[in-house]
């Protein structure tokens, strides 16, 4: 089992109002799954993308990544699970808009300690397989949403993670673009990863093999 919650709950204080976004939530995954979670705005879907994906911790409840505890852990510990673990996609896709797309995709090997010479190269390599092999030296504001969105994706599978976490990946795409990025997703599939997308959009949620549906902070 590549992920296991028992009874996760988030609370969140907005001064002397609690609003509670996950009640008592338990997913399993197993590894090289492909599943969408679903759910309308506020319903807990990014949240429990959050505590997934080590972005956050669970007010309650117990959660195992790989067979390893990682809710009781520090903010340093969680860091490096997920730049070892896992890769994450963003609506927004989180650039950095001043530097080159190469750039941006090795940054977690950097990060990690590899040398200049060979994050580039393997940057370069994570560039052709979302085919962007001549789009290497733009930058963000020089690339299309879809190419732009590619970029995101490159630099979140750069470190061969055992899950990756695409939040409304397509939100900010047109329909081709749309098609393209989520046919990169299968094809990741098919390559044996884990791919979990947090969507509300049926069509990206057709491409999935599971859904998890989530609605008041609560799995249905």
């Amino acid at each position: 089992m590549l992920i296991d919650t028992k009874e996760v709950s988030k609370t969140y204080k907005m001064g002397n109002i609690e609003v509670q976004a996950l009640k008592g939530v338990s997913v399993q995954i197993e590894e090289g799954e492909y599943l969408t979670i679903m759910g309308p705005s506020g319903s807990g879907k990014s949240t429990l993308m959050h505590i997934l994906g080590c972005l956050d911790t669970p007010t309650s409840g117990i959660y195992f990544l790989g067979g390893k505890r990682v809710d009781n852990l520090d903010d340093d510990t969680l860091a490096e699970i997920r730049n070892k673990e896992i890769g994450f996609v963003f609506q927004s896709f989180n650039l950095i808009p001043r530097v080159k797309a190469y750039e941006n995709v090795e940054l977690p090997l950097l990060y990690r300690g590899t040398s200049p010479k060979e994050a580039q190269k393997q940057a370069i390599e994570a560039l052709n397989l979302v085919g962007l092999g001549d789009r290497i030296n733009h930058k963000p504001n020089e690339l299309s949403g879809g190419e732009t969105q590619r970029v995101a994706i490159a630099r979140a599978i750069i470190t061969n993670p055992r899950v990756i976490f695409a939040d409304e990946p397509t939100g900010n795409l047109d329909t081709k673009a749309s098609g393209e990025i989520m046919g990169i997703f299968d094809n990741l599939h098919k390559q044996g990863k884990t791919v979990i997308i947090v969507t509300h959009d049926m069509e990206v949620s057709a491409h999935t093999k599971r859904i998890i549906k989530i609605r008041d902070g609560i799995v249905i």
